[in-house]
């Protein structure tokens, strides 16, 4: 369980988390789960083994709408993915990522039959890393198989063809999703894949697509003897991210507008005075396009006096705060739009007259950018100043 190199022992995560999962697709082991409460309406069609071998700590299914493409990440069992498969609807599809072969073997076992009582077939199964979306194990174990992988050379060549398998068959195509989900599963990974872990998030997602993460978080570090214990962190504890964490994780794989949508408010646990719990975060993709000019503004509506997006953009309560359109289209949408009245130019900029902008520290924006500085109008209300239907 622990590998020793140069005399430091380390915990080998993969094993101790391979081993604890197939003992609990085996058996149900209550302890590696929070208490989870799902729509009822969603577990009438599940055998009773999948809803008893299910082990999570938050619902993203809540998350989830209809026709979209779902990765469900450590899927298990399969439960969560036969959750979101009635919320798409035939016209959305649902792909599970697990490495355990046994929990792999739980959710293979049911597709037929629940697919039959829905109706419909639109999940799939896969066995990988969480870390590596590109790598089907699967496919690559064929051709370990076929090749006869017995010596150093064989594994160089080897190698090289796991490389090709990424480029030629991704397991997740880019671009191919539009939410990631996971219940409580990206605190197993070992802390050296997990940078590759989010930015795999990001690559498979589509512009403008989010992940809805259920997993568990600790109020303090983990100290190393905890973390060296291979069944508190098969148990989702040692391997726990500090709070912070998480959010910091999603910023640097290039991830806005992240927000706490559940956080647990009793600790789930407590070892040497450190507090673990539940948390649902969400996070978006979608700024990667440049920074173009169209005289578009947006004013914060409040409660705050000021606000600071994870972009460096700082908006006051009440004023037009001057914006590139890509911050201008993100502002728009989810999670921002509730807080933010957009303010469009009377004349819509062409792509051939925007010029680079950069808005971050650019400050407000004039009423005669976004009216033309040549706008005059005289209009005096009419009898009513109300628009159809509204009241005054």
């Amino acid at each position: 369980m622990n590998q020793s190199t140069f005399g430091v022992e380390r915990l080998d995560v993969e094993q101790a988390v391979q081993e604890r999962y197939s003992s609990a697709a085996r058996s149900s082991e209550p302890e590696l789960c929070c208490p989870t409460h799902y729509d009822a309406k969603y577990l009438d069609i599940l055998p009773q083994e999948l809803i008893e071998r299910d082990y999570g700590c938050g619902d993203p299914t809540c998350y989830v709408d209809r026709g979209d493409a779902v990765l469900d990440l450590g899927c298990g069992g399969g439960k969560v993915c036969y959750i979101a498969s009635q919320i798409v609807g035939p016209d959305g599809r649902v792909v599970g990522i697990d490495m355990n072969k046994e929990m792999l073997s739980l959710a293979h076992k049911y597709r037929q039959e629940v697919g039959d009582r829905l109706g419909y077939h639109n999940v799939e199964f896969y066995r990988g890393r969480i870390q590596d979306l590109e790598l089907d194990l699967d496919l690559f174990d064929t051709y370990l198989r076929e090749n006869h992988v017995t010596q150093a050379d064989d594994w160089l060549r080897a190698l090289s063809a796991s490389e090709l398998m990424r480029q030629e068959r991704p397991m997740v195509a880019t671009e191919s999703i539009d939410v990631v989900i996971s219940n409580c599963v990206l605190n197993l990974v070992d802390p050296s894949a997990r940078n590759m872990m989010f930015d795999q998030i990001h690559r498979v997602l589509l512009r403008g697509g989010r992940a809805v993460i259920s997993d568990i978080v600790c109020d303090e570090p983990v100290p190393q003897h905890v973390r060296n214990d291979p069944k508190l962190w098969s148990g989702c504890i040692s391997g726990a991210f500090v709070e912070p964490e998480l959010f910091d994780a999603f910023h640097r794989a290039g991830f806005y507008g992240m927000e706490i949508l559940h956080r647990q408010e009793e600790p789930w646990a407590t070892i040497e005075g450190i507090e673990f719990r539940s948390i649902t975060i969400r996070a978006f993709k979608g700024k990667e396009e440049p920074r173009m000019d169209h005289n578009q503004a947006v004013i914060y509506k409040g409660p705050w006096s000021s606000v600071r997006d994870d972009d460096g953009h700082t908006l006051r309560r009440g004023l037009r705060t001057a914006v590139c359109q890509k911050t201008f289209q993100i502002y728009s949408q989810a999670p921002y739009s509730d807080q933010i009245i957009s303010v469009s130019p009377y004349q819509a900029v062409s792509p051939e007259e925007a010029v680079p902008y950069d808005c971050r520290d650019a400050g407000t924006r004039h009423p005669r950018d976004t009216k033309g500085q040549s706008f005059g109008r005289t209009q005096l209300p009419a009898d009513s100043c109300c628009e159809p239907g509204e009241c005054c």
